[in-house]
């Protein structure tokens, strides 16, 4: 457990506890899948990001519905990955099979349509209707960024702009809501809403900006998944794009031909490239910069632990090799 987490370890365990009793179900199929998934583990910082912010403004000492929300962010999450890996014909993920690899496509895709639909309904428990909006506009946009990359696969010529606005819409927003629905929960200031939910922005795309690079030069064993998994989906990420755009014509045609034939056996050849071209070094600075962003936020809440393990999160999504 990193530090982060043990600063909220009770709460934590808490909502580990929800999410299994909230997975129960009369179909054996829905409990075998979500269970497996649980037990998969993960860094879980979508709800860590819940369970902080809502710590850092004392809302444990009104009520615990801070820990329905936790699960309910996990919940969304988790239901887009499990259509994610369909997708994207994924087969590994935290280091096992996929559940679609594993089951196959179709009960994947239903359970996953189960999770957000037990996630709306845990939602109506808490009875706040701005939490209500907040997560059904931003399950909303994750749905258009996974249709949004889905026409982006196998195009070279797909602007960086459009890439940030993707990883915007499928990794940071979740991560903006987790802390802007807490903020509300904790009928907290509206300057600390607005930092919180910057915080979670500037995090989310930092967090997407380093998973980008560490697909071109992470660990399969330590990251739980293949290596290359974007370039042999045919995903123009920020490094291919970035190489593209500042190498060489012929490094240029290189990349853009392995982006369009989903060309994972030039992995190697493409990693050569973004390295020469400094595009991982270059991905790497927008996301400490996205980092910085984010760890200005947090002057607006009370200095106290919580807030500091927030602090020690950005540092951690820029720094990590998993």
């Amino acid at each position: 457990m990193l530090p982060f987490h043990k600063a909220v370890e009770d709460d934590f365990n808490a909502v580990n506890q929800l999410i299994i009793e909230q997975l129960h179900s009369d179909v054996e199929l829905v409990e075998n899948i979500g269970h497996y998934l649980v037990e998969a583990g993960g860094k879980r910082l979508r709800p860590l990001l819940a369970l902080l912010s809502a710590n850092a403004l004392g809302y444990p000492e009104r009520g615990s519905q801070h820990l329905n929300l936790a699960a309910i962010i996990e919940f969304i999450h988790t239901a887009t990955l499990l259509h994610d890996d369909v997708v994207d014909i994924s087969n590994m993920r935290r280091g096992r099979l996929t559940a679609n690899a594993k089951w196959g496509n179709a009960p994947s895709v239903l359970v996953g349509d189960f999770l957000y639909s037990r996630a709306f309904q845990m939602m109506v428990a808490i009875g706040d209707m701005e939490i209500m909006r907040i997560l059904s506009n931003t399950t909303n946009t994750i749905s258009e960024g996974e249709v949004q990359q889905l026409v982006n696969v196998k195009n070279p010529k797909v602007s960086e702009a459009n890439y940030l606005q993707v990883i915007y819409k499928k990794t940071a927003a979740l991560f903006e809501a987790a802390c802007e629905t807490t903020a509300v929960l904790a009928g907290a200031s509206a300057a600390q809403r607005q930092a919180l939910k910057q915080y979670g922005y500037h995090l989310g795309l930092a967090f997407q900006l380093v998973d980008d690079v560490l697909d071109y030069e992470g660990d399969s064993a330590e990251l739980g998944k293949n290596v290359g998994d974007d370039l042999a989906e045919g995903k123009p990420t920020l490094p291919l794009i970035y190489a593209m755009r500042e190498g060489s014509d012929t490094q240029a045609q290189v990349v853009a031909d392995a982006i369009r034939n989903c060309a994972a056996e030039q992995l190697q050849e493409v990693v050569s490239i973004v390295q020469a071209t400094g595009a991982l070094t270059y991905t790497g600075k927008l996301a400490r910069d996205q980092a910085d962003l984010a760890l200005a936020q947090l002057q607006f809440l009370p200095d106290n632990r919580f807030r500091q393990a927030m602090a020690e999160l950005a540092e951690f999504s820029i720094s990590r090799s998993y």
